[in-house]
């Protein structure tokens, strides 16, 4: 693979002010001159986003936020943060879509207005697609990729903004990645669906779903992917180290 790749750090809902001392062994290596091309971003807790864009201020880490309302507007949504609200944090990106979110119940519409309330506000997206056990066992992976896609980006036009992160959903936290011919047949297939659908050739196409130092090397054979979403492994220091340097060899 080359060196200019995504490395996507989810926190989720993991982390403390202690703990975003971690990161700075990760900003150290982000500095050496093999690694700069690296294109390091870390989507913690809404809580930890100003001391995250502290502590990465003179390096080029950036840094994203896990979710957005899709209201554009100030409103009375409890305990929710919108794109102006993270924009105006400082963070550059938001992951939407993600099965997590989807599972509470973001529908593919729901997606649909907060990418585009993301876009209008200049944040750049992470956009989770992927299926689940009992849909692929049922070989409905294609058919729910493709909904997930047209849906979400519909009236949508085509730009560089969107990172697609492609996260099958029996995949997260089980320890279990698809099988690499199955896995770059479908990045393939991915890429294939956008162009159809949105005319945008060599989308942006991460992998995500039990990432770690492990089974880095075997991920990375696929030359189609263009980085990875990391979630449990990214907490470490160590762990989210090791799979960048294992990926950029």
């Amino acid at each position: 693979m080359t060196n200019n790749m995504f490395f996507i750090a989810n926190w989720k809902m993991f982390g403390d002010f202690k703990s975003v001392n971690s990161v700075k062994k990760v900003i150290k290596l982000s500095k050496i001159k093999k690694y700069k091309k690296a294109q390091i971003i870390y989507c913690p807790p809404f809580t930890l986003i100003d001391r995250f864009l502290n502590l990465v201020k003179n390096s080029k880490i950036t840094v994203g936020a896990q979710n957005c309302h899709y209201s554009e507007k100030p409103g009375p949504f409890t305990g929710s943060i919108n794109s102006d609200l993270i924009k105006s944090s400082g963070a550059k990106y938001v992951i939407i879509g993600h099965s997590e979110n989807r599972v509470t119940g973001d529908t593919n519409q729901i997606i649909n207005l907060k990418i585009k309330s993301a876009l209008k506000k200049k944040l750049k997206v992470i956009y989770c697609i992927g299926e689940t056990l009992n849909e692929k066992k049922k070989n409905k992976t294609n058919l729910i990729l493709r909904s997930q896609i047209i849906h979400g980006l519909k009236n949508i036009k085509k730009n560089n903004s969107i990172i697609f992160a492609y996260e099958p959903v029996w995949s997260i936290g089980t320890g279990i990645i698809p099988k690499i011919n199955n896995l770059e047949k479908q990045i393939y297939d991915i890429k294939n669906m956008i162009f159809k659908f949105w005319k945008l050739k060599n989308p942006k196409i991460i992998y995500g779903g039990s990432v770690n130092s492990k089974n880095i090397s075997e991920l990375n054979k696929i030359s189609s992917i263009n980085g990875f979403l990391v979630g449990g492994a990214s907490q470490n220091s160590k762990n989210f180290i090791d799979i960048i340097k294992k990926t950029i060899n």
